[in-house]
């Protein structure tokens, strides 16, 4: 995650707990006064990715290659992080484009932090100072180094086969799972209730876009009609696309096309199929259009994220190589307008049961924050208690948790498989989620009992270390997520205290 963008995230807001000291007056206390109301909060609270808003202006031009700045496909580095303990990798940004750090490169930034400067700021240390601190350097750098070297793992690319291991390979029980997708995707109509038991625990990459077509409820069951129904569902959209979005300039509708325009390139910035100037085009239609279709929400920040586990999946049915960098205007235009118009229904069937998040005042996330604020108070005291002693809200990190569906907080080839078992579970988007963000607070219980402060509880619960994440871990997550909606959902006074 860009940590540079989270702290500014969290000194840009005078209102929001967790400014940095230099940022706060003399005199004043470090928390300020809490929101006195949800909507206020929301209002106040800046998205993590959010830039200034002086820079926005620049994003309203039309997208265009030529237009394009030459530093839009340019990655830009990440903090390196140390680890924070033996067991857990740090979380460094995607691997292929960072080295791992070296003895000597760390060694000699110490030393040039101890000369004089770092980042322009004059810096002056002790001699026994800058000796404990090469120390601390070379005990830490000894602890990694003993560590088991993991591969690198793309974000997107071959994400339906990723494990821990990065090893995509095709067992014997794979290959039966294979075989019983494709029966049961071949019968004249299909069993979804069979389909949705199979599902659960992963989709193979091979029948992951008809599956997912299915289970969203956008292809109907009986083979006969699928054909037609596509047909004129992609037909319907592209006449959506003629009707409106000429519209977008229109006073009634130019804030919104104003904020998807300053949105879409914040999507995944670190996957290059998404700062491509075609695949940003089709996601500027696919908002605009959901959000004239239904202007009771209208377009909320989060929702463009949404859209990218569609995207991906049905990119991967025409790309057999690395879809990360993918050229997307290399294929025909009539595949990408499938494509387009596929990701707009599905994504479109999503959000019609979670809707209530996004209308006025969010209360769909509101009741979901507190209601794991309940789960959690039930099911591990003391890291609640723990957020109580430090004054942390449930607000502050799960608002993004329930808006984005833990998006930001998994690589993407992790949000695909989590949504195999979202798209089985009934109400997964809606219901199961809730337990999975439980599960997935208790995952780092160790790292949150360790932090000592406010400001150090905030920054770990925004940018928790999952850049390593597979198939393995996420099913492990589920696993858990399950068995605490075991427990709950069906007697929801229990996590009532």
């Amino acid at each position: 995650m860009a940590t540079d963008n989270i702290i500014h995230f969290w000194r840009k807001n005078a209102k929001v707990p967790g400014r940095f000291p230099k940022d706060t007056p003399k005199g004043n206390n470090l928390k300020s006064k809490k929101a006195s109301s949800f909507h206020e909060f929301a209002r106040s609270t800046n998205d993590a990715w959010d830039i200034n808003d002086e820079d926005d202006e620049d994003l309203l031009a039309p997208i265009h290659p030529s237009s394009l700045p030459s530093t839009l496909h340019q990655v830009p580095p990440l903090p390196l992080q140390q680890p924070s303990d033996t067991t857990r990798e740090p979380d460094t940004g995607p691997a292929d484009r960072l080295a791992p750090p070296t003895a000597e490169g760390c060694l000699q930034q110490e030393e040039d932090a101890d000369c004089g400067q770092i980042n322009g700021r004059v810096v002056v240390k002790s001699s026994s100072e800058a000796l404990l601190n090469t120390n601390t350097v070379r005990s830490t750098l000894q602890k990694q180094q003993s560590l088991p070297v993991r591969p690198i793992i793309p974000l997107v690319a071959r994400i339906s086969d990723q494990n821990s291991s990065g090893a995509p390979i095709m067992t014997v029980r794979d290959k039966s799972r294979l075989d019983k997708f494709k029966y049961l995707l071949s019968c004249p109509n299909t069993d979804l209730e069979e389909l949705r038991k199979h599902s659960w625990s992963g989709i193979p990459r091979e029948v992951r876009p008809i599956t997912w077509r299915l289970l969203s409820g956008y292809l109907p069951a009986n083979m006969e009609r699928r054909d037609l129904v596509l047909k004129r569902k992609r037909d319907e959209y592209f006449g959506f696309i003629e009707q409106y979005y000429h519209s977008r300039t229109d006073e009634t509708y130019k804030d919104t096309y104003r904020q998807i325009h300053i949105d879409i390139p914040r999507t995944n910035p670190l996957i290059p199929l998404f700062q491509q100037p075609t695949v940003q085009e089709v996601f500027e239609r696919i908002l605009f259009i959901w959000a004239i279709r239904h202007p009771a929400s209208g377009y909320v920040q989060g929702i463009n994220d949404l859209v990218t586990p569609f995207f991906v999946v049905f990119l991967s049915e025409f790309v057999e190589e690395d879809v990360e960098n993918f050229d997307v205007a290399s294929l025909p235009l009539n595949t990408q307008r499938n494509i387009e118009a596929d990701s707009f229904w599905c994504m479109t069937k999503l959000l019609d049961g979670i809707q209530d998040n996004y209308t006025f005042a969010q209360p769909g996330i509101q009741n979901n924050v507190k209601a794991l604020e309940e789960l959690v108070s039930r099911i591990d005291e003391d890291i609640h208690n723990y957020f109580k002693r430090y004054e942390v809200e449930y607000l502050q990190f799960a608002f993004r948790w329930m808006n984005n569906l833990l998006m930001r907080e998994l690589p993407l080839r992790c949000t695909i498989r989590l949504w195999d078992t979202y798209q089985a579970e009934q109400e997964g988007f809606s219901h199961f989620h809730l337990y999975v963000c439980a599960a997935f607070l208790i995952e780092w219980r160790k790292e949150i009992l360790s932090m000592v402060d406010f400001q150090g509880l905030l920054m770990l619960l925004q940018n928790l270390p999952t850049i390593h994440w597979g198939n393995e871990e996420v099913g492990l997550l589920l696993a858990e997520a399950y068995r605490l909606k075991y427990m709950f959902a069906d007697a929801p006074n229990h996590y009532r205290r």
